[in-house]
């Protein structure tokens, strides 16, 4: 400001109501202020201004596990959205599962004054973020709840949503039905294994822990596991979309192609032949409620932590509903 005042030959006070479009300057002053300003390129530190008169940054903190990935992109976009209602902006990043880069990236968020906090958990400790939320710093905790901390959660039905997927291929006369999940020790892995097992065993179908196969997974190794343990399998769940995507890739020119279900939709996912059978939900709605309940945290709402379920639904499209 110091350096625009001198280039237009004002004072900086001139120079403050003119950026903050007060009254009581000269048209001709302000015309000469704004020149100086374009020249220089000038640019007013909001969060300074904010923070000066006590009405936060005006920003958001979402920490997610891979914004490549095509859900946390929809639940980004639904963030974002609920926050551009508000006037506020969202600061973005991505912990690639790593408990120390979720960490790292939260602390990283209130050292530059957020408003508050929205945290895909990758880590299973959040005492940490505790200290944040004395301090006065909101958190929702979205897809996954936190551990060792109770704070408002959004969450999708994981468990229903694969238990449905268990009963829909058993009742197309399955009884060889396998599982393909993430590493068990992710929440939302845990919960579909868990609904699988729960789905199997109430369309009376045996569990059966050979035709399970968790972890990280690569094209290659869906490929090993359904060519190998799980080859006699007539059914498969998918736990993501991306195991969706290996397993279709391994499946590739397969004669004997077993039924498929999916957890989570994906694009083009109608379009293939046959077009793939997907456990979907809203993301956006998942997106939208946890901006909403960390709105009413910054609104004053003080009512102890809930925790919200978006339901889950099939939508059948011919992978899923092949009769044995």
């Amino acid at each position: 400001m110091s350096d625009v005042a001198r280039s237009a030959g004002v004072s900086i006070k001139t120079v403050s109501r003119v950026v903050n479009d007060e009254s009581g300057v000269h048209p001709a002053t302000a015309e000469r202020v704004l020149a100086a300003i374009d020249r220089l390129g000038f640019r007013r530190n909001l969060s300074a201004r904010n923070l000066r008169r006590g009405v936060g940054t005006g920003t958001l903190g979402l920490v997610l596990e891979d914004l490549a990935n095509p859900f946390y992109s929809v639940l980004t976009r639904a963030v974002e959205e609920a926050a551009r209602m508000q006037g506020k902006q969202v600061l973005t990043g991505s912990s690639d599962e790593s408990s120390e880069r979720e960490r790292e990236l939260v602390l990283e968020f209130c050292a530059r004054r957020v408003d508050g906090l929205l945290v895909v958990p990758a880590g299973s400790q959040h005492g940490y973020i505790g200290h944040e939320m004395r301090a006065g710093t909101p958190v929702v905790f979205v897809d996954r709840p936190p551990g060792g901390l109770d704070a408002d959660t959004v969450l999708i039905d994981n468990a229903g949503g694969a238990a449905q997927a268990a009963r829909h291929l058993a009742g197309f006369g399955h009884r060889e039905i396998a599982f393909l999940g993430d590493a068990p020790d992710i929440h939302t892995a845990a919960e579909r294994v868990r609904g699988f097992r729960e789905g199997c065993e109430r369309a009376g179908v045996r569990f059966d822990p050979e035709l399970v196969r968790m972890g990280p997974h690569t094209d290659e190794s869906v490929a090993a596991a359904l060519a190998g343990p799980l080859r006699r399998a007539t059914a498969l769940v998918a736990g993501n979309n991306r195991i969706t995507v290996h397993v279709l890739r391994a499946l590739s020119g397969r004669p004997d192609r077993p039924a498929l279900v999916g957890f989570d939709d994906f694009e083009l996912a109608d379009l293939l032949d046959p077009p793939i059978t997907v456990v979907t939900h809203d993301t956006w709605a998942l997106g939208r409620s946890a901006a909403e309940a960390l709105f009413a945290r910054l609104d004053g709402d003080t009512s102890p932590p809930r925790r919200v379920v978006v339901p889950t639904r099939l939508l059948a499209r011919g992978s899923g509903e092949v009769r044995i």
